[in-house]
């Protein structure tokens, strides 16, 4: 059974997976470059994302971009829960309504307001699948996966999609405030006075709360709006940091390749959605 590792390295890819899961408050939010599917059998997850706490109750299926900083800060139960987790460039190509794409992308936890019974029997095959390493298996899997997306994006559209918002605590406050105003000139005294605390003890608090700084997790946002600029977006690369919120090219590029391993451009290549030329090649 896996939980949360603390000591995970930031975007270290988790690949095509589904595995059962052990719900575990998280010290530090996590980041990987994949979308995550939740599903629970009993009890709740309450996560927080782009600065919004959401929940998940048990039989309703949750997804987000875990590119965004995500972190589990309530449970209720310990029931284990189903992970799975879909290459960005997968979904990307799943033919998904742009709709759907665009509110994932722009850091959205979607939570299903559709129940279907054979979901946790679908969950339970895929994992099987996928520990018997067959290719064909596999195969089924990747598009079992892709046709339960295009379902939940369907329903969206008739608008059987719903969030639950938790109350915001005084360091989540800090957190959404961050979430909506990253793309703008921050600091450790503006965020506190936009929040009424003092800037040490806004500083402190936040630590405490998320394991992370201030400044790292508003570089966090920033990276997370470049990827999805980089990949949904032509922009040039001076264009596409601006818009982040980064004040210089040279800044950006540092911050970029520390967080995701390779320069924005080599980012851009290896994550654009497959053409039709090419798929056809």
């Amino acid at each position: 059974m896996k939980r949360f590792d603390t000591k995970r390295p930031e975007f270290s890819p988790y690949g095509f997976a589904c595995e059962s899961w052990t719900p575990t408050r998280m010290s530090r939010p996590d980041r990987h470059n994949e979308i995550e599917l939740n599903l629970l059998t009993a009890g709740s997850l309450t996560y927080l994302l782009g600065g919004q706490r959401t929940t998940i109750e048990a039989g309703r299926l949750g997804v987000f971009w875990a590119a965004i900083p995500h972190q589990i800060v309530e449970i209720e139960g310990d029931a284990p829960y189903f992970v799975v987790t879909l290459p960005l460039s997968e979904f990307l190509r799943a033919g998904l309504d742009l709709s759907f794409v665009n509110r994932i992308l722009q850091g959205e936890l979607l939570v299903d307001f559709i129940q279907y019974k054979w979901d946790e029997m679908a969950f339970q095959r895929w994992e099987q699948d996928l520990k018997a390493d067959d290719r064909v298996l596999e195969r089924a899997a990747r598009l079992e996966v892709q046709a339960r997306m295009l379902r939940f994006a369907h329903g969206m559209t008739d608008g059987a999609v719903t969030t639950s918002m938790a109350a915001l605590t005084r360091a989540d406050q800090i957190a959404c405030y961050i979430a909506r105003n990253y793309q703008q000139p921050l600091t450790s005294q503006s965020i506190a006075e936009a929040t009424d605390v003092h800037a040490n003890y806004a500083m402190t608090l936040f630590r405490k709360t998320f394991g992370t700084t201030m400044t790292a997790f508003i570089i966090q946002h920033r990276i997370s709006h470049a990827q999805r600029l980089l990949v949904t977006t032509d922009d040039a690369i001076l264009n596409v940091a601006l818009d982040s919120g980064f004040q210089s090219l040279s800044r950006f590029n540092e911050a970029f390749k520390a967080g995701c391993g390779c320069a924005p451009r080599e980012f851009r290549k290896s994550h654009r959605p497959t053409t039709a030329s090419q798929s056809s090649s």
